[in-house]
């Protein structure tokens, strides 16, 4: 039980560094060096809006949890809503990883 606490609490607080990123990104969309196209981040806060807030209970999957996460801090989503869908979908992850590997 106490590997499923760290990994899950390890796991989060890297979400919350995305969300946190997130939520100051676009002040340096105007820089040169900025990374994201203005179309990419439309798409993706399209995306967010259509699929919602509920989505973040899938911030565990490689590839699409960490865009995820950043663009809830882009899309400015109240931090405690943010942390309660991301903690219980990370958690439930570890908990069925350890379930089924028979720990």
């Amino acid at each position: 039980m106490l590997l499923v606490i760290f990994a899950s609490l390890g796991n989060v607080l890297g979400s919350v560094l995305n969300w946190w990123l997130g939520r100051y990104l676009l002040h340096f969309q105007d820089r040169r060096w900025f990374y994201f196209k203005p179309e990419q981040i439309e798409r993706a806060q399209q995306s967010f809006n259509r699929y919602g807030f509920w989505s973040l209970l899938l911030a565990w999957m490689p590839l699409i949890g960490d865009a995820l996460t950043l663009i809830a801090g882009v899309m400015r989503l109240h931090f405690g809503l943010f942390l309660l869908l991301v903690a219980t979908g990370k958690t439930l992850r570890y908990l069925v990883l350890v379930y089924f590997a028979g720990g």
